[in-house]
Order: structure tokens, then C-alpha cells, then sequence
């Protein structure tokens, strides 16, 4: 196939001063979860990106000096020349693929808490950033920068770039943006200096034009020099001859850097899932900047519609389509528009799972890309996959996100696959889950996967078929997938967090409430799952007219979605809804129309809460009953000649979906491995010290 006309444009080269970009698609400064300590996973992983053509692929936040340490959050560095190696590994490997390589060159200033290093933190004025997760909460505040922190503040920068030089880096960030260093120094409610660097929007910016000038000058004007820059909070700020202060400073330096990156100031805001934030919800923060600089800009915006990538360069918002989560849902989003196959696109859908990997300081996961940060690793390729042999029948009972995955890997990989589904439709808890407030984004996991089984001759797709074990015996496979979900139970949880009987009366699982069944309120949502499904459900029956209250015992509702950047967002919504919020409490009783409520610090103190209706919402369990009925004889299933039986995602272990579609990957990858362990590959550390 050949490429749509329509999208030309976005082929386009750019000029990134002294360096051109082969095209418009940008994979933008993004942290992936390795840090310094795996130079092959990430080189891997950013290879992947320019191999699917992303015509620039940057490292993620990269320290120049000890003083900006964000440990234990996995982060690079550029502190010292033994450091250049390292991420020549990456370079080479971008390059290799004609992209450009680009690299974000970061100090925190004060919102970095130096634990490691345990040097002080320094900043503008000695004004620290205030945060109320304990993860991110310092004990040491910030020191203010006298002028002799300035010189080498400058200087970090300026050695950093002739470092990333050294690496054979084409693109250097300077990064002023989210609370960091540079950026510090043009908040006005952080730049409380009286000297040259204080004062007059003129003197605030003083330090970031000084610093891209001098890195100019290091590099003899051989490297692009990009100025990452947060721009929504200085948009509310009236300038003296502008519009904004926004305005003013993208106008003072308007052709100083090479390139303007143009963000929030917010990491959540940011990276905002799908549930709370469109594609392209960052347009009102950078449309501005293209009419004020002759520079190439580009921005974010979870763009996964090639025609929304081509409005955006059309009206003016945009020179690069800049992506994180885009490019990890899919590397070959570009390559794929080129060869006309943008039907084919694994588009992403902005569930944050990738976010919530990094807050874990793991190599970040997808739901919908299953070889993400498994690259080197696994060796697994997002496209391509080792032939099986087509005569190997495999019969995969349950067309859910695992089951699905599975069935189109076998299918790539040639195998005569076979699934049936009990259901009439196909997707299973992806199907249902999509209908929930705002998740509509999720079926493409449903999708993608279908679109492509449909184009396959080698796989069959039988619907409303619920086999039995003698069935699956009788049907003559090679091998046996089962891949039948779980359901929730009714079960409360203990002091201690186990499993103890339900309550009787009007109590419901999430399952009942997404089939229909009629819940009348008042409701009480008694959430120990801590994910989305507890408070999606209260937007359900809350929006269906009932009074609801979320009892969690959790200091926050779906107290996990702080690592996935929904928390606040969340909390916002349930407050817009009126639901009311019952936290560190555990419920020890219902009847007679009411739960009884405890402290979890406190069993003594009780408390009550009108109910009419319980909705618990907490554990899952494998729906494994095919599967442990196949495998209690052994001899039976060798006779039939099944080489294996094989559990997969929730059957076996409920999780996310990301954890089922990774299971359905990694069992259609190794389903002829036999009892072979799997290579994986360990990065380790040199014992050498560097002195």
C-alpha cells in the first residue's frame, strides 16, 4: 500500500538549526523507567521508536550534575565523561535508523530532593516546592543560589552539553519547565531575587537565554538547542506589553534556541489519561508560540489520528507532532501511516499504565503494546515475531484481552489458531469496561486485535461457544489455551486485609451492577480494589439518580491511581458528583438498612451509614474451573494428544489488563518452547570503580 496523500505533509523535513529532522514525528523527552543502570534496555527501547520512524527520539530527563539527584526514581545522567558511553549505546542505535537523537538536559532545582546524593538542593530563592505524597515529600528544603551558583549553574549546563555532544547527540534540551531549576527562575512567586537574575520579566529570563547562548557556543553551533518550556501557568500571568508573560518571554527569545517544546507545568496535567483529557488538551498551553518565533515548535497531545497530526501543522499549532504514549503504544506509527496501513495503527488508550511503571522505577508497560520494555531484555520486536509451524493447532478458549492478543500473535506467527468465545462478543471485560464513565478509549484494545484476526486466514473465530473439557478434548488441538477471566466476589476484607464472609442481603458485585441489575439507593461502594472500577461505578448509579458513598480504607479513593496520575482527577469528579467519601474506614456489618462503619486505627469507633444497597468492590478470582477440570488428569489430555494446557491472565492471576495482554503475548511467543526456560537478559554492573 501507498501512502495517503492527505498526510504528506507530515513527511515533511524540518530544520532543527543546524540539524534536520527527517520528518514531523517527534518522540519527545520522556522517562521509560531505566534510568543509568540499564543503557541496553533503553538504548533498545528507543531504537524501536526510530525504527518505526520517528524522525527525533530523545532520552528522557537526563541530571547534569549530583546536585539534581531524583533517586529512587530512575533517571539519566550526564555528571562526569565515563557517563558519555552509556548513552552513545542509545545514540548509535537511533542513528542507525536515520533519526535524530536528542537528549533532555535537566537540573530539579528545588523539586529534586537529592536523597542519594544527599547534596542540598539549591533554587532560585531558596523557595521549595511543597508536596503531599510521601513519596515525593522532602525533608530537606532547597537553598537559594548567590551568584557564584549562578557561574555554575551555567556551567553544569554548558559541560553537560559537550558531553551529549561527545555521545553524538543532534538535539540538547534545556529544560524550564515543571517546577524545575531554569523554570524556577520565571515564576515570580519563586524568583524573589533582587540582582540582575530578579525582578523585571526581562532579568527572570537572563539566566535560560545565557544558558542556551553559551551551550551554542560549546557545541560551535553544530547541535540543535531546544528549549523545553512550561508555559500554562505563565499564560495566567498579564504581561506588561502582551497578552501573557507567556507570551513575552516566547517573544524576548523568540529565535534564541533552535526549537521550542511547549508544555504544562504539571506532570498529571500532562500526562492526563484519556478518561479526563481529549487528544490534542494541550492546544490552549501551545498554540500560541508558533506566532510569536520563526522556530519549528512542537507540542503533545496523545495524538494517535494521523488527520488530527495534519489539522494541527495546517492551523498553525504545530511544526512537530510531538508524542510519548503514542510512540510506546505503537513505534511504528509513522512507518505504518507511511505505507498507508493507518488502520493498522496500535493506537494508545491513555490508560497510564506506561505513568504508573515509572512511579514503580521499572522499565514502563502498556496494555496495548505488550513488547514494551521487553526489547532487549525478552528480544520481543512490537512487529515482528518468530514463524511457528502451521501444521501446530491451537485452540484458545476465551476472547478476552488475553485470549484476543494471544489468537493474533499465533496467528502472525502462522499457527492454525481456533478461539471460541461464550459470549456472542468478543473483547470480554474490555467489552464492558469501555462502557464506563469515560473509558471508551479502552475498546481499542478490543479492536486492534479483532481488526487484524479478521485479516487472518489461519485463525478462526467461533462466538457463542462455551465448551465444556470434553469438548476441548474432542475438538483434536496440538495445544490448549484457557483464557476465561475471573469475577469479582463478594468477600470483605479483615484487619488484617484477608478474605472474610460477605454479608447477606442487597450486596452486588461489580459484575451485577455493569449487567444492569437494578440498585437501589442508597448506596454504599465498599472499595479495597483501590483502581478506577470503585469510583467509576459511584459516577454510574450516581448519575442513575442514587445518593452514594465510597467507603474505602484507603487515606484517598482509589488510593492506587496515584501512580497512574488520576488521583486528583478522580477525587475532583466524585466531589462534582456530590458522592460522599468515607476514607480509612473498613465496614464490619449491614443490616436492617444500614453498614456499620470502623476506624482501620481504631476498631472501637464505629459510625453508621444509611444503605439499601452494598456494592463490593475488592478481589477477583480466576474463572479456572475449565482449566483445573482439564488438567486434574494428566493422562486423559496426553491421550487426546494435547501436548499442553496453558492458563492465561485473569484465569490464572487477575490484573489489569495490561497483565492479560501481556500473558497472551508471552504464551503465544513460547507455546513450541516446550520446557525450555525463556532467555532473559540481565543487565548488571561493572565491578570497576571509577575514582
Amino acid at each position: 500500500m501507498s501512502r495517503n496523500p492527505r498526510y504528506d505533509i507530515l513527511f515533511e523535513p524540518v530544520k532543527i538549526g543546524p540539524v534536520t529532522a527527517p520528518n514531523r514525528f517527534y518522540q519527545t523527552p520522556h522517562a521509560i523507567g531505566t534510568g543509568q543502570q540499564m543503557p541496553h534496555t533503553r538504548a533498545a527501547m528507543r531504537e524501536v521508536r526510530a525504527e518505526g520512524g520517528w524522525g527525533v527520539v530523545n532520552t528522557g530527563y537526563c541530571s547534569i550534575h549530583p546536585t539534581s539527584d531524583d533517586a529512587p526514581l530512575p533517571y539519566c545522567r550526564l555528571w562526569d565523561d565515563e557517563d558519555i558511553k552509556v548513552h552513545a549505546l542509545m545514540v548509535d542505535a537511533v542513528h542507525k535508523h536515520g533519526a535524530l537523537a536528542g537528549v533532555e538536559l535537566w537540573h530539579g532545582g528545588s523539586g529534586a530532593a537529592n536523597r542519594l546524593s544527599r547534596a542540598t538542593p539549591v533554587s532560585v530563592s531558596g523557595v521549595s516546592s511543597d508536596y503531599s505524597y510521601p513519596g515525593w515529600i522532602s525533608l530537606t528544603k532547597s537553598r537559594p543560589m548567590d551568584a557564584r551558583d549562578i557561574r555554575e549553574f551555567r556551567r553544569w549546563h554548558v559541560d553537560a552539553a559537550k558531553r551529549a555532544k561527545s555521545a553524538g547527540f543532534d538535539v540538547l534540551y534545556i529544560y524550564a519547565g515543571m517546577g524545575f531549576g531554569p523554570y524556577q527562575f520565571l515564576l515570580p512567586w519563586m524568583n524573589k531575587r533582587t540582582d540582575e537574575y530578579g525582578g523585571s520579566l526581562e532579568n527572570r529570563v537572563r539566566l535560560m537565554r545565557e544558558i542556551i547562548e553559551e551551550m551554542k557556543e560549546a557545541t560551535h553551533d553544530s547541535c540543535g538547542i531546544a528549549l523545553r518550556f512550561s508555559a500554562d501557568a505563565l499564560l495566567k500571568i498579564p504581561g506588561e506589553h502582551m497578552e501573557s508573560e507567556a507570551h513575552e518571554i516566547v517573544s524576548m527569545l523568540a529565535d534564541v534556541p533552535d526549537l521550542w517544546d511547549i508544555k504544562s507545568s504539571s506532570w498529571t496535567v500532562e500526562t492526563a489519561s484519556a478518561r479526563f483529557a481529549e487528544q490534542g488538551a494541550q492546544e490552549p498551553w501551545n498554540s500560541f508560540a508558533k506566532k510569536l518565533t520563526s522556530k519549528p515548535v512542537v507540542g503533545v497531545g496523545r495524538f494517535t489520528s494521523p488527520d488530527e497530526m495534519v489539522s494541527q501543522i495546517k492551523r498553525g499549532v504545530l511544526d512537530l507532532i510531538g508524542a510519548a504514549r503514542p510512540s510506546i503504544a505503537d513505534p511504528f506509527l509513522p512507518k505504518k501511516i507511511d505505507e498507508g496501513r493507518e488502520d493498522e495503527i496500535r493506537e494508545c488508550i491513555g490508560c497510564n499504565i506506561c505513568v504508573s511503571g515509572y512511579h514503580d522505577s521499572v522499565p514502563i508497560r502498556c496494555t496495548q503494546n505488550p513488547t514494551m520494555g521487553e526489547e532487549w531484555r525478552r528480544g520481543w520486536h512490537p512487529e515482528r515475531i518468530p514463524a511457528g509451524d502451521p501444521d501446530t493447532s491451537v485452540l484458545i478458549v476465551g476472547a478476552g484481552p488475553a485470549g484476543l492478543e494471544c489468537a493474533r500473535a499465533l496467528g502472525q506467527r502462522g499457527f492454525a489458531v481456533t478461539v471460541a468465545e461464550a459470549r456472542e462478543e468478543l473483547g470480554g471485560r474490555v467489552t464492558i469496561e469501555a462502557q464506563l464513565p469515560s473509558l471508551s478509549t479502552w475498546a481499542r484494545v478490543r479492536d486492534y486485535r479483532t481488526n487484524l484476526i479478521k485479516t487472518m486466514s489461519n485463525v478462526d473465530v467461533y462466538r457463542g461457544s462455551q465448551l465444556s473439557a470434553q469438548e476441548v478434548i474432542d475438538f483434536g488441538c496440538d495445544h490448549a489455551v484457557i483464557a476465561t477471566g475471573a469475577y469479582w466476589m463478594r468477600e470483605l476484607i479483615n484487619a488484617d486485609g484477608f478474605p472474610v464472609e460477605k454479608f447477606d442481603g442487597n450486596v452486588f458485585t461489580p459484575d451485577e451492577v455493569l449487567s444492569g441489575i437494578d440498585v437501589t439507593g442508597p448506596v454504599v461502594i465498599y472499595d479495597f480494589d483501590h483502581y478506577y472500577m470503585g469510583n467509576c461505578l459511584a459516577e454510574v448509579l450516581r448519575r442513575r439518580g442514587n445518593e452514594v458513598t465510597i467507603v474505602t480504607p484507603a487515606n484517598a479513593v482509589s488510593a492506587w491511581t496515584f501512580m497512574n496520575n488520576e488521583l486528583n482527577d478522580i477525587r475532583n469528579r466524585m466531589l462534582d458528583l456530590d458522592i460522599c467519601i468515607e476514607l480509612e474506614k473498613r465496614i464490619t456489618g449491614f443490616n436492617n438498612g444500614v453498614v456499620q462503619l470502623s476506624s482501620v486505627y481504631r476498631s472501637g469507633k464505629a459510625s453508621e451509614i444509611d444503605c439499601e444497597s452494598l456494592v463490593v468492590v475488592g478481589h477477583r478470582t480466576g474463572n479456572d474451573s475449565l482449566f483445573n477440570e482439564l488438567n486434574e488428569d494428566p493422562e486423559r489430555i496426553e491421550n487426546a494428544g494435547i501436548k499442553s494446557v496453558i492458563g492465561i491472565g485473569d484465569c490464572r492471576a487477575p490484573g489489569t489488563i495490561a497483565h492479560a495482554v501481556y500473558a497472551g503475548h508471552e504464551c503465544a511467543r513460547t507455546i513450541d518452547a516446550g520446557d525450555e526456560d525463556p532467555v532473559i537478559l540481565v543487565e548488571r554492573p561493572s565491578l570497576s570503580l571509577n575514582i
